[in-house]
């Protein structure tokens, strides 16, 4: 930890021990908050209760509160963030566990209310128009949250895009809108299709299991798995499996966060599977929001490497109201993710 990320901490800790006590009642001595570490913010326990402030990306921290809360034993959680509360306290909603939300107003904490999902957004029919162009440059069409991509084994290598400034609508290649704007200042005159089909032959010789450590193989890992169970449904117990939206986009491309599907077993049976890889310690929060986005009676199964689930992840889905589970994926085979899923 650098001397900035320790000032950083002490920083927090000491505001939300202010904000605990005002809260409370300044009657509650000081020495009645123990504090806690929590690396993305600071935490403090008081009595059995567990308080959470959530500084670092809080649309993800209720996971790693509720984790924190139950290896302390805590009895409830009060989870303090600054923007994203009506998300935390929806989520919050999938538990049974005792779980408060909190909207941090300068010095005063306000009960958050859970937000609704956002309504699935349509892409334009202008984005829409490029996705034989994507398809014939050998990357996979997809649409998700309204935006129109290309993938390979869920990277993404282009992207429909409208000019906020000359209105001109045209398709990208890169992964990233740096990569994309780079990659036109070195191939502007290029013609789209070798463009891109230059792109995905590079891709796709890196993106397999056995290719040696590059980029291209570590970027989200978690769509890479997703696109290796749609050419092997049967690793999660379907037939097919389609991606569909999570409950938020992504606000960048580069982020490791949980994807989705929609499987079909050979009964006609539709149930969610949320991917994801690493010990993700928001995992539970998130694939639940998502079974409630995409179909609140489905089953949910969170498919994830079976190395990389861990024990207060499971602790965590004990706490859910509704029940799923997890499932393991095995390591890759020299046949696996060899080709992109049409």
């Amino acid at each position: 930890m650098s001397l900035d990320d320790s000032r950083k901490g002490q920083l927090l800790s000491l505001k939300l021990r202010v904000l605990v006590r005002e809260h409370l009642g300044h009657a509650i001595p000081e020495s009645a908050l123990e504090p806690l570490g929590f690396s993305r913010g600071a935490a403090v326990k008081h009595g059995t209760d567990v308080w959470v402030l959530v500084s670092d990306n809080p649309q993800r921290g209720l996971g790693p509160a509720l984790l924190w809360a139950l290896k302390e034993g805590a009895t409830a959680l009060h989870v303090l963030a600054e923007e994203n509360t009506g998300v935390l306290a929806r989520q919050a909603e999938h538990f049974s566990f005792p779980i408060t939300v909190w909207q941090v107003n300068e010095r005063v904490l306000l009960r958050a209310v859970a937000a609704p999902h956002v309504e699935a957004t349509q892409a334009l029919p202008e984005h829409l128009e490029f996705i034989d162009l994507i398809a014939s440059g050998g990357a996979v069409p997809r649409v998700e949250h309204g935006i129109v991509t290309g993938e390979v084994l869920g990277l993404e290598v282009c992207r429909a895009v409208t000019d906020a400034y000359t209105g001109e609508v045209r398709l990208e290649v890169g992964m990233g809108a740096h990569d994309r704007e780079a990659f036109v200042l070195l191939h502007g005159n290029k013609p789209q299709q070798e463009a891109l089909s230059g792109v995905v032959a590079s891709v796709a010789k890196q993106r397999h299991h056995d290719a040696e450590p590059h980029p291209f193989n570590r970027l989200a890992p978690e769509r890479m798995l997703r696109a290796r169970v749609m050419n092997e449904p049967g690793l999660v117990g379907a037939v097919s499996l389609e991606p569909c939206d999570p409950p938020f986009a992504r606000s960048n491309v580069l982020d490791v966060v949980p994807c989705v599907g929609k499987a079909q077993d050979a009964d006609g049976k539709q149930f969610i599977v949320v991917f994801t890889t690493g010990a993700d310690p928001d995992i539970v929060p998130f694939a639940l929001d998502a079974r409630s986005y995409s179909d609140p009676n489905a089953e949910l199964v969170i498919a994830m490497p079976d190395t990389h689930i861990t024990r207060t992840n499971r602790l965590a889905l004990e706490k859910a109201t509704k029940p799923a589970r997890f499932l393991g994926i095995p390591a890759a085979t020299k046949n696996s993710q060899l080709a992109s899923p049409s």
